[in-house]
C-alpha cells in the first residue's frame, strides 16, 4: 500500500512511451476508418450465416416506408 506512488509513475511512463510509438491515447476515430476497419467482418459474417436476403428484406421495407 505504501509503493503505490511509484507504481503510478511506472504506469504513466508506459503510456507516454505507448502514446511515443503514434498510439492515440484518447480521442476518436474519424468515421471513414472505423466504417474501412468494420465492413470486412460485417462481409465475412453475412457470408457466414446467409444474411444477405435479411439485409435486402430490411432496404426494401425501409425504401417503402420512405415512399420509393
Amino acid at each position: 500500500m505504501a509503493d503505490t506512488a511509484s507504481r503510478t509513475v511506472i504506469r504513466t511512463q508506459g503510456r507516454r512511451a505507448f502514446a511515443s510509438f503514434g498510439g492515440r491515447s484518447s480521442g476518436t476515430r474519424h468515421p471513414l476508418v472505423a466504417t474501412a476497419m468494420v465492413l470486412p467482418l460485417a462481409a465475412l459474417l453475412v457470408v457466414l450465416f446467409g444474411g444477405w436476403e435479411a439485409v435486402v428484406t430490411q432496404a426494401s421495407s425501409v425504401g417503402v416506408m420512405l415512399g420509393r
